[in-house]
């Protein structure tokens, strides 16, 4: 149950957020674009209802439910920047607006933005490890958890792996421009 809920929450992430854009520049009404894109973070908590729900019915905690914590805190932590960069698109397209921002692509300009990155998935993963470490104590039944103890590792080894590639990579080895 858990899984299809997390996929209708995607589905409806992107539908908000293109209802959104297409009221705020193509039909010209940018309040009801304004209250669409205020929606979007309801659809956060509706995944996190339905979470508490199931959990609170006795389940057993598995995939779905490691997978609904990961989606909350990697949505929080990069939901505002995902909305900004369709807006800068839509802007551009439908408003006449500036050209979209792209990331640097070199020197300490890079490397600033590969850590700002990086950031984001610290947060994102301390609002994942955190979802996850209060189900682990409120459902409070090593059996029912175990899944959720693997989640907190599994997203710690790919913030490191992220670490290390990116950020630290680009510091080491910062890229310099093709002469």
């Amino acid at each position: 149950m858990v899984v299809a809920v997390i996929i209708g929450c995607e589905i409806a992430f992107w539908v908000l957020l293109g209802a959104g854009l297409v009221a705020r520049y193509p039909l010209r009404r940018p309040r009801l674009g304004a209250a669409l894109l205020l929606c979007v973070p309801l659809v956060d908590l509706a995944l996190l209802a339905a979470s508490v729900i199931d959990l609170r019915r006795g389940a057993t905690a598995g995939v779905g439910h490691g997978l609904a914590a990961a989606y909350l805190g990697f949505s929080v932590a990069f939901g505002h920047s995902m909305v900004r960069w369709a807006d800068q698109r839509f802007a551009h397209r439908f408003a006449g607006g500036p050209p979209p921002l792209r990331p640097p692509r070199y020197g300490w300009a890079r490397t600033r933005y590969e850590w700002r990155e990086w950031a984001k998935a610290l947060l994102g993963w301390i609002i994942a490890c955190g979802l996850l470490g209060a189900a682990i104590l409120w459902v409070d039944d090593a059996e029912r958890t175990r899944g959720l103890v693997g989640w907190i590792q599994k997203l710690t080894v790919a913030l490191v792996i992220w670490l290390v590639a990116f950020p630290v990579w680009e510091t080491l080895f910062p890229r310099r421009p093709k002469r």
